[in-house]
């Protein structure tokens, strides 16, 4: 089968024919339909993920058709299609059966732990506790996303936070995590405003639902958190009720927990290289909750897949970019100098 496959990290990667999968016996092969770029598989190919293994194959995004199944395989069959979370549970810890897999301790992730989606098939384990069957009326467009950026910011909003329609959200960042958090949070109900510091993403985030829009440059954490209050300040006079930060970073964690109401949620998606200082006098004073967001369950799906279904959510509208597979290894290295909001996706059958 065709695969991109990188022998060293930061090393341009190729294209190449390589030896197609075997089906574990509780696994399944899938026949990849369109697979994302995201900027997480280039974290990985710069050597930034201690389980990468060389050679490797990228690639956690995906929507596909099964081509072959394990014989312990019993709630699919060859032939469906699928999308799955980038996180895959093992199905049997006490994490995976209370409906929480993306913290399962033995959890595989394919374009991670073992060869990804850059190709023409990808193995998926334990199949039946990660597989979601999606519909065949909806474009690949659509699906790609809910595997990681969309999943993400869904489980982070909606069922760590537990937002409702009504609320407050306050995005910090405007990337596709961010954009995608916007997305839900106004398919959900709510009212957004966008921080970011590029005029053209605040645009963007606009385009997708954000009811305002805060340019950060050159602005202090309280100064921050101050413009973002003021957004709302006949909705929520004392602060937001939710504030995510898609970036990772330090300043827009504390402008975030700085601009929330008492009770208020902060989100953290964004991944930061060391431990950042947050101010935890108002998180106990105000009872603030800080809740992290690590991709969500397969057994989470069904309500995402809803508001897709319903066209509430429109995850294709993401999508600026679809490129074949031989065009991905440069998609790459575009990633360590792109700012785009857009999504680019691999469409397997170019």
């Amino acid at each position: 089968m065709r695969a991109i496959v990188y022998e060293e990290f930061s090393v341009l990667p190729q294209l190449r024919d390589i030896e197609s999968p075997s089906t574990p016996t509780a696994g399944v092969v899938i026949d990849v339909e369109a697979t994302g770029v995201c900027r997480s598989d280039h974290h990985a190919w710069s050597g930034h993920d201690s389980t990468i293994s060389l050679p490797h194959v990228p690639g956690h995004e995906l929507v596909g058709h099964i081509a072959s199944a394990g014989p312990e395989v019993t709630d699919f069959r060859v032939g469906q299609r699928v999308t799955v979370p980038f996180v895959c549970g093992c199905g049997r810890c006490r994490w995976c059966l209370s409906g929480n897999a993306q913290v399962c301790p033995n959890q595989t992730q394919p374009g991670f732990t073992h060869f990804g989606s850059w190709a023409d098939q990808v193995v998926i384990h334990n199949a039946d506790a990660n597989l979601i069957a999606v519909p065949d009326d909806l474009p690949a467009s659509a699906m790609v996303g809910l595997g990681c950026r969309f999943a993400t910011a869904f489980h982070g909003l909606r069922v760590r936070a537990n937002l409702n329609a009504g609320e407050t959200v306050a995005v910090f960042g405007c990337g596709g995590v961010g954009l995608s958090a916007i997305m839900i949070a106004r398919a959900i109900g709510a009212q957004v405003v966008a921080v970011d510091v590029s005029d053209a993403a605040l645009e963007r985030a606009r385009q997708h639902g954000a009811a305002h829009t805060v340019n950060a440059s050159g602005k202090s954490p309280t100064q921050l958190s101050a413009e973002v209050v003021a957004q709302f300040s006949e909705e929520c006079p004392d602060g937001v009720a939710v504030s995510v930060d898609a970036l990772g970073r330090e300043d827009t964690i504390a402008a975030g927990i700085a601009s929330l109401a008492p009770l208020g949620r902060h989100v953290q998606i964004g991944l930061l290289s060391a431990p950042p200082v947050i101010d935890v006098g108002r998180v106990i004073g105000l009872e603030l909750s800080v809740l992290g967001s690590h991709g969500m369950a397969a057994a989470e799906y069904p309500e995402m897949l809803d508001l897709v279904g319903d066209g509430r959510l429109r995850p294709q509208d993401l999508v600026t970019n679809v490129i074949g597979l031989e065009d991905a290894p440069a998609a790459m290295e575009m990633l360590g100098s792109s700012t785009g909001s857009g999504m680019t996706i691999i469409d397997l059958s170019r």
